[in-house]
């Protein structure tokens, strides 16, 4: 975490009107958080639509933090307290970020996709620990307000940084990508998330290539070379990139997949062992060949690979498998939904083995603009081979109406409210049952999972 005096964040953070008198008082970390002071700690204010951080900010020092920021705009700051003046706490807090980020020595990684941001970010992390000292992005800790936290939380000796960068319109990953710099850039994928905002996959693959406008003169582009919207803006690149995919095109592709109960077993067309992935979906798969490339880049062979990905731990809620009552084996998917990432996890359900019965939970994907309606019926239609169907939400009806072109409308069960769904739910399950839960954050679907837990 970052360690500086007094004088040293606020010169970091554009000041020069803070007190002479403390500028040899020493800050070890920040936080947003006045709850969680930990002695030494810069205490940050926001002013927010109900409360505002600021009328925290003596009791901050009181328990321990070793100064504030203050914005110029809040009256009456306390006096004879080690307050640092800034004209906006978020912009002092990017800019303190970005020039502790230049003082260092360490190598970014910079992930980005509309899915499998946070997954590939682990993976990718896993990997480059077998060599290196590596920080990433912690939680959700992605955004304009997050990445600038996760940075101020690395450490001096870190190797490699690896941080996620997430979106809802434009402009956000160019400003992101320009305060880290990364010596690699990684797009996942295009889906369809945010297309209220963004108006098209076009628009979406044009708002996650701003993730080039911070790379380094020598940094690497790593992609998924199977997406059009991709390779047909790379055509010509002289960038420095690198492709994965299915499609045998690409500079890494998988020649053969084997899916187990709990992940997957693949083969590469670099070298002929096979990798094990302790993780479920063809998705998935995807993600690990995009951080294997990001590994190589590093100077770590692929023959130790296989190390990484035997001992990766994913977040919680992505493809996580866990156990239920009366031994029913649970998929929790629950952090996140798109159209895309919904079609995949279907289709784990489907080809996991050794199950007599597959029931689909599903709910609303959120933030799909004008065809929302549409999206939801037609991930209806692909469940063919299901055993059961509940979903939940308004948009989840949609996708009931269009599993009744796929499965018998006795097996479809549409919800409101959660209560009767785990009611039928729970009567339906046993042993011998699979169950995926999956829907966008705003419909808190692991709310199902722990009651059947």
């Amino acid at each position: 975490m970052i360690k500086r005096t007094y004088a040293e964040i606020a010169k970091m953070a554009g000041n020069v009107d803070s007190f002479t008198q403390f500028a040899d008082v020493q800050i070890n970390g920040v936080t947003i958080d006045s709850r969680k002071i930990e002695v030494g700690q810069l205490f940050i204010p926001f002013k927010g639509e109900r409360t505002d951080g600021h009328q925290y900010v003596e009791d901050a020092i009181k328990r321990g933090a070793a100064a504030a920021f203050w914005q110029k705009d809040v009256p009456n700051p306390p006096k004879n307290l080690p307050l640092i003046f800034v004209e906006d706490s978020l912009t002092a807090i990017q800019a303190l970020a970005k020039s502790y980020l230049q003082q260092l020595s360490v190598k970014v990684v910079g992930i980005t996709g509309s899915n499998g941001k946070t997954s590939t970010k682990d993976m990718t992390t896993s990997l480059l620990s077998l060599k290196y000292k590596v920080q990433k992005t912690e939680g959700n800790y992605n955004n304009h307000l997050g990445l600038p936290l996760t940075v101020l939380g690395l450490e001096e000796d870190t190797d490699i940084a690896v941080l996620e960068m997430g979106m809802s319109g434009r402009g956000e990953i160019d400003f992101l990508s320009r305060l880290a710099e990364p010596d690699i850039a990684v797009i996942t994928n295009i889906g369809e998330s945010h297309m209220q905002d963004l108006g098209s996959r076009e628009g979406i693959a044009e708002a996650k290539l701003e993730i080039l406008n911070g790379l380094k003169d020598n940094g690497r582009f790593i992609y998924f070379g199977d997406e059009p919207l991709l390779s047909s803006r790379m055509k010509n690149s002289t960038l420095d990139k690198k492709t994965f995919g299915m499609n045998p095109s690409n500079d890494l592709y998988p020649l053969h997949i084997q899916t187990q109960n709990n992940g997957s077993v693949f083969h590469i067309n670099k070298i002929s062992d096979p990798f094990e992935l302790p993780v479920l979906g063809n998705h998935n798969i995807l993600n690990a060949l995009a951080a294997m490339l990001v590994a190589e880049y590093f100077n770590i062979p692929f023959e130790v690979m296989n190390k990484g990905l035997q001992s990766l731990k994913l977040t919680n809620m992505r493809m996580e498998l866990v156990e239920g009552k009366s031994g029913v084996k649970i998929i929790n998917d629950a952090y996140n939904a798109s159209p895309t990432s919904m079609l995949a996890a279907i289709d784990v359900l489907k080809k996991l083995p050794g199950y007599k019965q597959k029931i689909a939970v599903l709910g609303d994907m959120l933030e799909l603009g004008d065809n929302e309606e549409t999206f939801h019926y037609e991930i209806g239609e692909k469940l063919e081979g299901i055993d059961y169907v509940l979903t939940y939400g308004n948009l989840g009806s949609f996708i009931a109406r269009g599993a009744k072109t796929a499965l018998p409308e006795d097996r479809i069960f549409t919800f409101q409210d959660k209560v009767p769904l785990i009611q039928t739910l729970t009567h339906y399950v046993n042993k011998e049952t699979v169950v995926l839960v999956k829907a966008s954050r705003g419909m808190k679907l692991e709310e199902i999972v722990k009651a059947i837990q």
